[in-house]
């Protein structure tokens, strides 16, 4: 039985149109397990939406998108010179983001596409101002398709963007988390350059409640207090039902990136969190009963078991219980959009 994404479809695509009508120039990015949803039903959406360019992370996803999106690929992995596996693609864009790659695109002799990607304060890939500056308008054997920008999460942009912009003239700058407000802003004070916005979780997870994430009831199981259950034979304190449900390991399910924690109280929280897991406990993001619940022990690859103490509300077999879960990190056996 499967853990499943439900899709208001309407609502949805109301929210992907309107999106697309607050980025103009919109190019929808693509890329890992596609927000949820798999790459492929993106690039088929960002047809729909009648974009001329698609973003994906790496030159793996390109297989994922050539046969359902007509336009563009822009390459957002930069091009290093071992990958002798990319043959020419005249809808193929690749991004570089140092001089030696950009010669060795050049010596090719059959003028790639590129984007030359800036060392914006990300501080991960690209070039240097004064080497960006350096590099002109009409690169030796390549086709310059712009600039790019790939900036940290969040707002206030502007005056980053602002400085790129003066530091290295370019006629069009693909730009990353800048929103449609600093967008706007950024068109009026600049209108004889095109801005292209490449847009990802706000674009296709920006109405979350539009969508919703369920898992199945595979079994239940009346507990009492003091049994030993699961892989690691662990002591129950309470009485109850063990309910296992599918979604584990294999899912994404309860796999955690570190900490983002940036204030005191998100770092208190980690730090409590901590704590509970050390001795045993861990929250689930399955919500039974109108509660999330915890874990009986770490999940499994396919499935887990989850704690309901007595007096809870128990679901039948086949029902299934909401979960609440980072829709970037997690894989769905079905996915359902009305």
């Amino acid at each position: 039985m499967p853990v499943s994404l439900y899709v208001d479809g309407p609502r949805w695509r109301r929210h992907l149109l309107g999106a697309a009508a607050a980025y103009p120039g919109i190019v929808p990015v693509a890329k890992g397990n596609g927000y949820g949803f798999t790459i492929g039903r993106l690039a088929r959406r960002a047809e729909w939406l009648g974009a001329d360019t698609i973003a994906i992370g790496t030159y793996a996803e390109v297989v994922d998108v050539r046969q359902r999106f007509s336009g563009d690929v822009l390459v957002m992995e930069p091009w290093r010179p071992f990958r002798t596996d990319i043959p020419y693609d005249p809808r193929l864009v690749h991004t570089v983001g140092r001089l030696d790659d950009l010669a060795a695109l050049g010596d090719r002799g059959d003028h790639p596409r590129v984007v030359l990607e800036a060392l914006t304060s990300m501080h991960r890939h690209g070039l240097p101002a004064d080497a960006l500056a350096g590099i002109g308008r009409s690169p030796r054997g390549v086709r310059l398709e712009g600039h790019a920008l790939h900036l940290p999460l969040g707002t206030g942009h502007v005056t980053e963007v602002e400085h790129w912009l003066a530091t290295c003239p370019a006629d069009r700058w693909f730009v990353s988390h800048v929103s449609d407000v600093e967008i706007s802003a950024l068109r009026r004070r600049h209108p004889d350059l095109e801005l292209r916005p490449r847009v990802g979780t706000a674009l296709w997870l920006g109405d979350r409640a539009a969508l919703d994430v369920r898992a199945t009831v595979l079994d239940a199981h009346t507990v009492r207090r003091g049994d030993r259950v699961g892989y690691r034979q662990r002591i129950l304190p309470r009485a109850g039902t063990v309910l296992v449900l599918s979604g584990g390991t294999a899912h994404g399910i309860a796999l955690e990136a570190p900490t983002p924690a940036a204030t005191a109280r998100q770092r208190a929280l980690a730090v409590a969190r901590g704590g509970l897991d050390a001795v045993g406990w861990a929250l689930s993001p399955f919500v039974v009963d109108g509660k999330q619940r915890w874990f009986v022990e770490p999940p499994h690859m396919q499935v887990s078991l989850i704690f309901l103490p007595a007096g809870s509300a128990v679901p039948r077999l086949g029902d299934e219980v909401r979960a609440q879960v980072r829709l970037t990190t997690t894989t769905f056996d079905h996915v359902q959009i009305s």
